[in-house]
């Protein structure tokens, strides 16, 4: 009930779902050998298979409980936002996978996790009103982005366009949480998360197909768009799948009944440093280098405060409403 604390295993489940999609970048770098859009390809092509199942259960259930709901599924606006979230899932998964590959891991997952500042910086392109503590974030954190980028000459994993790429990413991913945010308001979770994930996966095969070389030949599997049914590939394919996948992005979704969405915006911001610790832990990455700590510093603390005047603003939206 509104005002009681989360119980217990509401916690654990929070903590092991930013644990379970902190560590999708370490693993990924664990099968480097198989070219970045297609191993992304992969992963949204055995997500999309566990999503499937519950999927067809939902909208089952929602033809016979809900036909006006079920009816707008077909609507043209309907159907362009979840075609559009498919398109931006398939940019930020594509450039985000390939930047693991041009730069480090802790650089990889800072920036794609920098997209509350694409989001206040849009605004106040916009013109669209801005809080001081946005304002303040948005400052702090692109002043440890500038930081952070220092490392590009002095740290030998990272490169400016690996960099670039998964800062691409978190631009992507606005647009997916704009839809999700829109659709998820009356479409219920898997209806929603299947075909865009789909949709994602299918672009991705096609692009690893004319950018990589992909083929549709099941042999050498490392460039097969179905090879991750290797049983070389199919460990780490189906970890992705299910642990960030499933349990990571379900996880998250499902504590929203107890946590407020700010808490949980902010207990994501924890993914560059379980991330580099997971990816250390595998030997995937080194230990950052000081201009990744310090800038990372900045940019996280930034990106923390914007995330909190954002909540401040709806809070005084909410309010002007009720008055």
């Amino acid at each position: 009930m509104a005002g009681e604390p989360p119980p217990p295993f509401a916690w654990l489940v929070l903590a092991c779902s930013v644990l379970a999609v902190s560590s999708a970048g370490a693993v990924f770098q664990l099968i480097d050998e198989v070219p970045p859009i297609l191993r992304a390809s992969w992963r949204l092509q055995a997500t999309a298979l566990l999503l499937l199942p519950p999927f067809i259960f939902q909208l089952m259930n929602l033809k016979k409980s809900s036909p006006d709901t079920f009816s707008r599924l077909g609507e043209k606006q309907v159907v362009a936002a979840i075609v559009g979230s498919g398109v931006c899932l398939w940019i930020h998964f594509g450039s985000w996978v390939w930047s693991l590959d041009h730069t480090s891991l802790t650089h990889s997952l800072l920036f794609v996790t920098a997209h509350p500042l694409v989001i206040v910086a849009g605004l106040y392109l916009l013109g669209k009103g801005i809080t001081k503590k946005q304002t303040s974030g948005a400052l702090v954190g692109f002043i440890g982005a500038g930081i952070t980028l220092l490392g590009v000459t002095n740290e030998g994993e990272v490169t400016l366009i690996g960099d670039l790429a998964a800062f691409v990413g978190a631009v992507a991913i606005v647009g997916y949480l704009t839809a999700g945010r829109v659709l998820r308001g009356w479409m219920p979770l898997f209806i929603y998360a299947f075909p865009v994930t789909l949709i994602a996966s299918i672009l991705l095969s096609l692009s690893s197909l004319v950018f990589e070389g992909g083929a549709f030949s099941l042999l050498p599997s490392e460039t097969s768009i179905f090879g991750w049914s290797d049983l070389v590939w199919l460990p780490a394919i189906a970890y992705l799948a299910f642990v960030p996948g499933i349990i990571g992005h379900t996880g998250i979704n499902g504590v929203l009944r107890w946590f407020p969405p700010i808490f949980i915006s902010v207990a994501v911001l924890f993914e560059p440093l379980l991330g580099s610790v997971i990816g250390w832990l595998l030997g995937t990455t080194g230990i950052p280098g000081v201009y990744t700590w310090v800038g990372g510093a900045f940019l996280i603390a930034g990106i923390i405060l914007v995330t909190l005047g954002q909540a401040e603003g709806l809070d005084h939206v909410d309010s002007e409403a009720e008055e």
